[in-house]
This record gives C-alpha cells, sequence and structure tokens, in this order.
C-alpha cells in the first residue's frame, strides 16, 4: 500500500483508528510485531502521532532524512528533558512507567551546548582508553564464568543465563567496581529496566554510584571511573554520579539486547550457519533490522517550528524511530549496494553512542566465545513462540531458551582475576565477597 491508497488499516490489536488518531507503542501487539506498526506509521508521512504509555503523547520520526535532520540540528531540537512541556504542565505524572528513560539527568544524554560538551568529552576521552586486548580478556572470562553456571544442565535461557548478565560484568569490571558496589550496581541496573521496584532500584544504583566515586577520589586505579574523574573537564561529585550511572545503565541495557537479539538471528537463520558463522554480518543485520533501542533520542524543539512537513510547538517531545528509518524505502537501495553501516542504531550527530566500538567488540566476543563452548546450541522452542519484551523504547526478547550437549565447563589454568577486579578487591576489605552477590561470587570464582 501507499500514500495514494485508501486509508491504511491498523495493525490486528490496534486501537488506532480514524486520521489523527495516536498510535500506541506500548502493549504486547506492538511487541509481537512492531514492523506491522512502522509501516502503518509510514502513512502520516516522515513523522507520526504516538503514545508511549497511557497518556503520554509523542511524535516519531521514521523516515531517515528527517530523522538525521532531527540529530544533526542541535540548534533547533534540543535535548534538556526541562523542556519537556506536557511534563511541565503535569500531564505526564513522574511515575509513568516511560519516565525514568525520560525525565532530566545532569549527563551528557540529556545537556545541551557547552555543559553538554564538557560532559561529552569527559566521557569519550575516558572511554577511548579501554584497551580492546583488556575488553577481550575480560569478556572472555565472563562469558566463560556464566556459561559454567549452565554448561552441565545441557539448557538455558541465554537471556536471562548470559546476554542479561554479561554486559553488567563487564562494565562492572571496566569501572573498577568492588564486590558489594558491583553487586548493587548489577541490581539497580537490573530493577529500573525490568520494572521491578524501579523507584527503589534508581536509588541504590545512584547510591552505589556515589560510593564508588568516593573510592576512587581515595583511592583511584586504572579503570573509567578514575580516568573520568581525572579528565580535565574537572566533573564534580554530582556530575561524576551522573555520568556513571548513565554509563552503567544506558550502556547495560541496549548491550543486553544486542547481544540476545544477534544470538536470536545466528539461531533463526540458517544460512549463518550454512556460511560458516559470520557473527560480524549477523550482528550488522541486526543493527538494521532489529536494533535493541529501536525508538529513542528524546528531543525538544527549542521553539515552534516543522519538521519534514510536519509542525511543532515549542517543548513537544520528538523521538526518533531508529528501527523504522533503518526498514524504510529510503535505505532499501544502499543496504542493497553494500553501505552495511549507514544504519542509525547508533544514533547519529553530537549525542550519537560513544561506546559503540566497545559495544560492537563486547558482543562479536561473548557470541563467538558462546558458540565455541556450545557449538551445537539451538533453540528450544519454535520460533514463532517466543516472546519480545513490551515497551516503546527497546526491542528485546523476553527470554531465548536453547539446548545444548551437556559439558562440564572448565577454566584454564592462566583464569586469573582481570586487573582492575582484582586491585578493587584487596582496596575494599572491609566489604567482603561472602556477602553472596552476582558480582562477588563472580570475583571469588576467578580467585579460586
Amino acid at each position: 500500500m501507499n500514500a495514494h491508497d485508501t486509508a491504511p488499516v491498523p495493525p490486528p490489536g490496534c486501537p488506532a483508528h480514524g486520521s489523527g488518531a495516536r498510535v500506541p507503542l506500548h502493549g504486547p501487539e506492538f511487541a509481537a510485531d512492531p514492523q506491522a506498526y512502522y509501516e502503518y506509521l509510514r502513512h502520516y508521512g516522515a513523522a507520526a502521532p504516538v503514545e508511549l504509555a497511557p497518556g503520554v503523547e509523542a511524535t516519531l520520526v521514521t523516515d531517515y532524512a528527517a530523522a538525521l535532520q532531527l540529530l544533526q540540528d542541535s540548534g533547533t531540537f534540543r535535548k534538556d528533558a526541562r523542556r519537556w512541556r506536557a511534563f511541565n504542565e503535569g500531564k505526564v505524572s513522574p511515575d509513568s512507567p516511560v519516565a525514568p528513560l525520560l525525565a532530566y539527568r545532569h549527563n551528557c544524554m540529556f545537556t545541551d551546548g557547552a555543559d553538554h560538551l564538557r560532559l561529552r568529552q569527559a566521557v569519550t576521552d575516558s572511554m577511548a582508553r579501554v584497551d580492546t586486548r583488556r575488553l577481550s580478556r575480560s569478556t572472555e572470562q565472563i562469558s566463560r564464568y556464566l556459561i559454567s553456571q549452565f554448561a552441565a544442565r545441557g539448557s538455558a535461557d541465554l537471556l536471562g543465563d548470559y546476554a542479561k548478565q554479561l554486559p553488567l560484568f563487564v562494565f562492572n569490571e571496566l569501572f573498577g567496581c568492588p564486590a558489594d558496589i558491583g553487586d548493587r550496581v548489577l541490581f539497580g541496573i537490573s530493577g529500573m529496566f525490568d520494572g521491578v521496584n524501579a523507584e527503589k532500584a534508581t536509588e541504590v544504583l545512584f547510591q552505589a554510584a556515589g560510593e564508588l566515586v568516593a573510592l576512587k577520589r581515595a583511592k583511584p586505579g586504572d579503570d573509567v571511573t578514575s580516568w573520568l574523574m581525572r579528565h580535565e573537564a574537572a566533573l564534580d561529585d554530582e556530575e561524576m554520579v551522573h555520568q556513571l550511572a548513565l554509563l552503567l545503565g544506558a550502556g547495560a541495557e541496549p548491550l543486553r539486547n544486542l547481544i540476545g537479539n544477534t544470538l536470536h538471528r545466528l539461531l533463526t537463520h540458517e544460512r549463518y550457519a550454512r556460511e560458516g558463522g559470520l557473527i560480524d554480518e549477523a550482528l550488522d543485520d541486526t543493527l538494521w533490522e532489529n536494533p535493541p533501542m529501536s525508538n529513542y533520542a528524546p528531543h525538544y524543539p527549542a521553539a515552534d517550528t516543522e519538521l519534514a512537513g510536519h509542525q511543532l510547538q515549542a517543548g513537544d517531545l520528538v523521538l526518533v524511530s531508529f528501527a523504522a528509518a533503518n526498514t524504510g524505502p529510503a535505505l532499501k537501495a544502499s543496504r542493497q549496494a553494500g553501505s552495511n553501516r549507514a544504519h542509525l542504531a547508533w544514533s547519529a550527530g553530537p549525542h550519537a553512542c560513544p561506546s559503540k566500538e566497545p559495544a560492537r567488540h563486547i558482543t562479536v566476543t561473548a557470541v563467538e566465545h558462546l558458540l565455541n563452548e556450545l557449538p551445537d546450541v539451538a533453540l528450544a522452542v519454535p520460533e514463532d513462540s517466543l516472546a519480545w519484551r513490551p515497551g516503546p523504547f527497546n526491542r528485546a526478547l523476553a527470554t531465548l531458551p536453547v539446548r545444548f550437549t551437556p559439558a562440564r565447563a572448565t577454566r584454564p589454568a592462566d583464569a586469573r582475576p582481570a586487573p582492575a577486579a582484582e586491585q578493587e578487591k584487596a582496596a575494599a576489605p572491609a566489604r567482603p565477597a561472602e556477602r553472596g552477590g552476582m558480582w562477588s561470587q563472580f570475583l571469588t570464582w576467578l580467585t579460586r
């Protein structure tokens, strides 16, 4: 169907009817078949009226060119969420399920101008110091540990047992979290994104980040937290806490989804196995067709303006649909011509993902190591029975059940603690690993 056809019919289960109705991006119907919704939304033009949660209205940009225009025009479209008119007018409640990912925080994601440049430079410079060899070693150690927890069973949920845990563990190591702080970071991030007592989880995460800042002020180490702290931008403690919460939370959740979605693609498309793995290609295909953050990049017009023929008022919430833009007609030709990384999965412009290379490296290493350890891993259920987590922002499976030949997981003789983990374990003897959290158990496993 094209723009000259009769009025499009909303996807099955979609309550949007008639012109001007907002299309809901929440609920199981959208999660089950988002591409049907994006196809319907394209009939509105380059942008469409959507509902992110009950009562939370937004404009979603679905066209690639319009998305680039918005992402690259930081003068017209601002990131500071304090401009959000509906929130300021009380039309959106602070306890809305989408508020934690949209409300203002003093970090490089929600700032503009000179403030953004200062915070962003500190983050990009610190992340650029991450050594790929150290990252590979840390990812492989964590992968080996996680696999050892389920290898003898012959079955696993690769989301809950692997993809969800691995990024959190890797980030704990990179940021130099000692045992007790690392346990609470894992609890906080998991609770925020799973919606289980999100308010308490957010409080725990920020308290843990504050303790990590205090620890590094006293005993800096060879880790991202210490590099960020020593940066010439001279971040104060509050700024440090907000940048750490952003990097740990906003980094781990999309990475979890990227690992899970890439594994899903490898397990459900025979050609990858037939042609010899092709993990990099499967990763690129996932970023094109099933990006981990499908709809995000919140922006607010600084004044009444027009975007691709759509009138916007100052303070309107405008989001980019990376998933719709990537799969729209405009990009088909460039992708077929071989431009395999022209997608918007990493966003674009001044707020593009500052950690895409480490994220890509972690994903490839994690997937490759899992397939090497469990070479006959296969889906344990029919593909069409897999459920996707509801929500407007993420594209993520609820579970990924697999089966494989049971095997006793082994550890090589040289499996020593990664440098930051070993250093921080010694630096914080007052909080012993025996407390029993997931990060504590991993640190204990490393030193057995």
